[in-house]
């Protein structure tokens, strides 16, 4: 069974940084694709972006060019550096296991989500 823990959420003013971590147990990290997901209030969790085994990566529109998905395998951790941020990024971000598909029913583990939270 896999395991997903995320950190690194906080509340920061627009046009600043964070970086978030989604640190993973269970099975070989190394091996499978993974996602960042987020979802605001009243709002369906959408698609952020996504890394597969192989490092390819993939962003939706909203956050190209302003945030970036790595991995690092000998630590198990995913992580999204996430720059220029707006109060439309406000959500809370999940890390999900699986896929590296825009649709969130692709992954089969989820972690229990890190809140952002963007002043402006």
């Amino acid at each position: 069974q896999v395991q997903l823990v995320e950190s690194g959420g906080g509340l920061v003013q627009a046009g600043g940084s964070l970086r978030l971590s989604c640190a993973a147990s269970g099975r070989t990290f190394s091996t499978y694709d993974m996602g960042w997901f987020r979802q605001a209030p009243g709002k369906e969790r959408e698609f952020v972006a996504s890394v597969t085994w192989l490092g390819s990566t993939y962003y939706a529109d909203s956050v190209k060019g302003r945030f970036t998905i790595s991995r690092d395998n000998a630590k198990s951790s995913l992580y999204l550096q996430m720059n220029t941020l707006k109060a439309e990024d406000t959500a809370v971000y999940y890390c999900a296991e699986g896929s590296y598909s825009t649709d969130a029913r692709g992954y089969d583990h989820w972690g229990q989500g890190t809140q952002v939270t963007v002043s402006s």
